[in-house]
């Protein structure tokens, strides 16, 4: 090869390697499709062609796209871009996830605890009827269990079904205590009656308040947390709208047709058209920071009345304390008992000696000081500090798929959607909706439903954590919110150590109703404490 030529070919090789718009072949960019397994190779074109064709790769010059290559370009780039979402919110969804598996496991451990707790009290002190009560006793810790998982119970009801099942089996052993069993009839004549001679006192209203106020804040939290991973979920499967897919396809594949299969696009570009298609993720931002806040307030503020290890672990003291209120207006209970039910006929029996006497035992029921490391308390503590890294996660997650995976370094030659440039010179608009109206890429014109919907569950969450909205014992889903009169709530005087029974009828009765929140700001104690705040 003479001088000439071979300064021939040296101009050329540098006029191709600058101007970067005409590939000499289509090698590379086979390879690459091959690669990635974007598609089929066969059809793809050996050397450049003229892409007439092309609907978004468009060049002044050849091109080793085809129109079908430009269709799986578009497919690849949606994949590529959900992928990397959902690699980016990976950690954050395990961290939730994970949480949830534990604290309902952590739930479902106490509650056998304090099932176990229950039982141990008849079986040591009341234990002639040890036996007829574990049924009554199972039930009632499957319902709190159910409840703190997000079945449609009421608080009110369970209890009251508890003491109701637990009177004629106290008044058959204790009251009456020298008599054999009393028949069927009878002793569902004594249920019946029990809600009218309220023979255990105060204990079955303050059993569910304390249940009420202490679970309430743990269910909610739980449901929060799933809603978490709901949140995600919506945002890993987003739905990209034409316009997006074709600004993804034009950034991150068009340079192949070209032949530019390394180039990696500039940062603004890249800004502007992933800020573009992130435009109606980005309003999540300011709910997501508010439920990440929310769930840190409700988690500090789960202690003392609102613990509720505390409240369930000595659940079977309050139990006792019932029992003995019974014992000892026996007398009186007796002729109320046989005034509304008769006197029943039964054998006489060896009498047992006085669960008065065996109350002694229940010093062997004392709690064992819980581990701090396995406590719900330490497990909420260390997820919180876990999840307030991820609280700015909507904001910068644009930001964050240009900067660590797509976009090019600074100082680097990059693609501007049309060629290989220094720098881009365009406008960088920012996140959210309405600054996309002077993106120069990307249009939006609308809201995404699902992710409209994903903030309304958001907002509705964040109200029920800050206790803006009413809830119900039996059901979170029913809010009610505002001050004014509900049909179904309560009025009047309520115990703040009770629970609140309404006096209407038929359904309304089914679910303990407040006119407030189970929970408000006391700003005198923490910035936000759960506290009782009841008419």
């Amino acid at each position: 090869m003479g001088p000439r030529r071979l300064f021939c070919c040296l101009v050329l090789a540098v006029f191709f390697g600058l101007s970067l718009e005409s590939p000499t072949s289509c090698d590379e960019v086979r390879k690459v499709f091959e690669l990635r397994q974007i598609g089929p190779v066969k059809s793809l074109p050996e050397f450049p062609i003229t892409g007439s064709d092309l609907q978004v790769c468009t060049s002044r010059n050849v091109t080793c796209c085809t129109k079908k290559m430009e269709e799986k370009y578009q497919v690849a780039a949606r994949h590529d871009i959900q992928h990397l979402l959902q690699t980016s919110s990976s950690s954050l969804k395990f961290l939730i996830s994970r949480n949830v598996a534990a604290f309902q496991e952590t739930f479902e451990t106490l509650i056998r605890h304090a099932e176990n707790h229950t039982n141990t009290l008849f079986r040591t002190t009341y234990r002639n009827m040890a036996a007829d009560a574990a049924g009554s006793v199972k039930e009632l810790f499957t319902d709190v269990g159910l409840f703190v998982l997000g079945s449609e119970v009421s608080v009110e009801d369970f209890v009251n079904r508890f003491f109701d099942s637990l009177f004629p089996l106290v008044y058959n052993h204790l009251i009456n205590p020298g008599l054999t069993d009393i028949t069927i009839n009878y002793a569902e004549c004594i249920r019946m009656t029990r809600r009218d001679l309220n023979p255990f006192g105060n204990f079955p209203k303050l059993a569910v308040g304390q249940i009420g106020r202490s679970m309430l804040p743990g269910r909610v939290f739980l449901q929060a947390l799933n809603l978490g991973i709901e949140v995600i979920n919506t945002t890993d499967h987003l739905q990209y709208t034409k316009e997006c897919k074709r600004a993804l396809l034009k950034m991150q594949y068009c340079p192949h047709c070209q032949g530019l299969t390394q180039s990696k696009p500039c940062m603004g570009y890249c800004l502007n058209v992933i800020r573009g298609c992130l435009a109606n993720m980005a309003e999540i931002d300011s709910h997501w920071r508010e439920y990440v806040r929310s769930l840190e307030e409700v988690s500090n503020s789960m202690h003392g009345s609102y613990d509720v290890e505390q409240v369930l672990l000595n659940l079977h003291s309050l139990v006792n304390d019932a029992i003995m209120h019974a014992q000892i207006n026996g007398p009186k209970l007796s002729v109320q008992v046989h005034k509304m039910c008769g006197h029943p006929n039964r054998k006489s029996a060896q009498s047992s000696g006085s669960p008065l006497e065996n109350a002694k035992d229940l010093v062997s029921l004392k709690v064992p000081p819980r581990n701090t490391e396995e406590s719900l308390a330490s497990r909420r503590k260390e997820f919180i500090n876990s999840l307030r890294l991820y609280q700015t996660f909507y904001a910068g997650l644009a930001d964050h798929l240009c900067v660590s995976e797509l976009a090019s370094s600074d100082g680097l030659s990059c693609w501007n959607g049309a060629d290989v440039v220094k720098s881009y010179t365009l406008r960088v608009v920012g996140n959210g909706i309405k600054a996309q109206m002077a993106n120069p890429e990307v249009k939006v014109k609308g809201t995404d439903p699902l992710i409209n919907q994903i903030i309304d569950k958001l907002k509705h969450i964040n109200q029920l954590l800050q206790g803006k909205s009413i809830p119900k014992y039996g059901s979170l889903d029913l809010i009610e919110t505002g001050s004014g009169n509900h049909e179904g709530q309560i009025s009047g005087d309520c115990d703040d150590e009770d629970g609140c029974s309404g006096s209407g009828s038929g359904e309304m009765n089914k679910v303990l109703q407040v006119t407030k929140p189970l929970w408000c700001r006391q700003p005198q104690d923490l910035p936000f404490q759960l506290m009782p705040c009841y008419s």
